[in-house]
């Protein structure tokens, strides 16, 4: 699953519990959302690490929001469910001397998708769960 799938899955699932008036289960918010089931328990479970998403079980249990949206912006939930950044480039140091073409253009984007991650982060860290939900209704 894609970093781009991942977080809206995540964010879809974080705004149906927002929602939600009981805590549901991961099949519940799996069939409201259109996702599987297994890939979603998956995102659960990080978010639930991150305590962003609490789990409580038992036959009233399932997963709620462990925090208000107000609080939950796409940062943390994209935190939570990523271990590397938005623009991760994997680059080869090459073979020949230091300043090759290949390694120039390597630290050009580099320099670039730092730039870019920047970006991302502030407007992410902008954005809550709360300003998603008004948006969508």
């Amino acid at each position: 699953m894609s970093a781009s799938t991942k977080l809206s899955t995540s964010t879809k699932a974080l705004c149906f519990l927002a929602i939600a008036d009981k805590p549901k289960n991961s099949a519940e918010i799996a069939e409201h959302i259109g996702v599987n089931a297994s890939k979603l328990r998956m995102l659960l479970s990080k978010l639930n690490k991150a305590g962003i998403v609490k789990s409580d079980s038992g036959i009233f249990g399932g997963f709620s929001l462990n925090k208000n949206p107000d609080d939950v912006d796409l940062q943390e939930i994209y935190c939570a469910i990523e271990d590397r950044k938005a623009f991760y480039l994997n680059v080869q140091t090459a073979k020949s001397q230091k300043h090759s073409l290949p390694e120039n253009v390597n630290s050009f984007f580099l320099d670039l998708f730092s730039d870019i991650q920047i970006d991302i982060e502030s407007k992410m860290s902008k954005i809550n769960l709360s300003s998603i939900i008004n948006k969508i209704k």
